[in-house]
């Protein structure tokens, strides 16, 4: 008898990430949350931003993760001379044939690597506007479609602002997450002595998977079950955000979007072809911090969006839990201080004890939630996610 998960993919999608994840850490070492974080937007096909202090590998991690797969990548070095017909493309007219011909910019390609994105001018920065929301690029009149797979990831540093230009709120919006490196481990760093002092462990990196296994993996990503309850909690996170007096810019409703995608991402990467609380509270600091402005006030107060979106994640009541309040499991991403502790969990439910934490993408040895929950999808005919009333998708 078949399964959902059959249906979908997610058991190849497994497998398959499983070896991208392998043949990364060959190159990023002690980061595994880092390179599950780009998986999610991968598979979610949303965009990446990496962001943090010069020599952290942010670089790196993107030529890993274009690298293990076999499809076009193009890098793009952002200077303040670069112009936006060099990442879109240029009409040029043939003497010969006695009209314009059009050649193709960098942007054509399945996985662009910007790196150092701020350092190029506003016009220039502009141009992957329409590339990274439509995944189409419009010159002189003609629009021209992105293949898929398309992903871009760029980088920039924070830190040193000569001759920088900052990226508008439009542009960052159009990122469906941002991370941060940080510095490695001491044990990390001491590996990593070791793997690049005879050269770069890009060099012997193969591909491990094709264009046509992320366009098929991200279609299972897809058929991921969100249920009512779940989506509607994705929509309490991002409205309050708006409702903040600590921000003066709330996130946007592509940021409930990309929410809800990467949670299915996220899913997928832990063998559940539903979506749970957790996946969002998880991805809620990655996916909406960058997009948040904070006012003055927050500001003088050396508040972040991340402390900020961490407590909007702590006052808003998950969906399902005891007196509408977030239930202190140990474990669980922003558990509120409660008057009184709710009652012990169920034996039924998947998880007790909290949020499941990272299990380097193998499936947890759990059942899946029961129909009464909301999260699962309710089976109609033996199979998870059948098509019973209750696996509306």
């Amino acid at each position: 008898m078949s399964t959902f998960n059959d249906q979908a993919g997610l058991g190849d999608l497994t497998v398959t990430t499983d070896r991208i994840r392998g043949a990364m850490e060959t190159v990023i070492e002690g980061k595994p949350e880092v390179v599950r974080l780009a998986l999610t937007v991968l598979l979610a096909e949303g965009h990446l931003l990496v962001e943090d202090v010069p020599g952290v590998g942010k670089t790196m991690l993107a030529k890993a993760l274009a690298r293990s797969v076999d499809c076009e990548m193009r890098r793009v070095q952002f200077t303040p001379d670069l112009l936006p017909s060099d990442i879109t493309g240029v009409s040029v007219f043939d003497q010969e044939k006695r009209e314009f011909e059009f050649k193709p910019g960098a942007i054509f390609a399945n996985i662009v690597v910007g790196d150092e994105i701020n350092r190029a001018s506003p016009k220039t920065q502009s141009a992957l506007l329409e590339c990274m929301a439509e995944r189409q690029v419009t010159v002189d009149g003609t629009t021209y479609e992105l293949q898929a797979p398309f992903m871009v990831i760029a980088t920039q540093n924070p830190v040193e602002m000569e001759g920088t230009y900052p990226l508008p709120e439009a542009q960052r919006d159009r990122f469906m997450a941002r991370v941060s490196m940080g510095y490695p481990a001491a044990d990390a760093e001491l590996r990593m002595i070791g793997g690049h002092s005879a050269g770069s462990p890009l060099t012997d990196l193969t591909p491990v998977a094709d264009a046509a296994d992320l366009v098929r993996l991200a279609d299972a990503v897809r058929r991921v079950h969100v249920s009512p309850a779940v989506a509607r909690y994705a929509v309490d996170l991002v409205n309050a955000t708006r409702r903040s007096p600590e921000l003066r810019l709330g996130a946007s409703p592509r940021a409930t979007l990309h929410l809800v995608r990467a949670s299915r991402a996220a899913a997928a990467l832990d063998n559940r072809d539903y979506v749970l609380p957790d996946d969002l509270q998880t991805l809620a600091v990655a996916v909406l911090a960058h997009r948040l402005l904070p006012t003055a006030d927050a500001q003088m107060a050396r508040r972040t969006p991340e402390q900020i979106v961490t407590d909007i994640v702590r006052q808003v009541p998950v969906p399902g839990s005891p007196t509408g309040q977030v239930p202190p499991a140990q474990g669980r991403v922003g558990a509120p201080q409660t008057v009184q502790p709710p009652p012990a969990p169920p034996a039924h439910m998947p998880y007790p004890g909290g949020v499941p934490q990272h299990n380097g993408g193998r499936p947890y040895p759990t059942q899946a939630p029961t129909a009464h929950q909301g999260y699962a999808p309710v089976p109609s005919d033996g199979r998870l996610g059948g098509t019973g009333s209750g696996a509306a998708r």
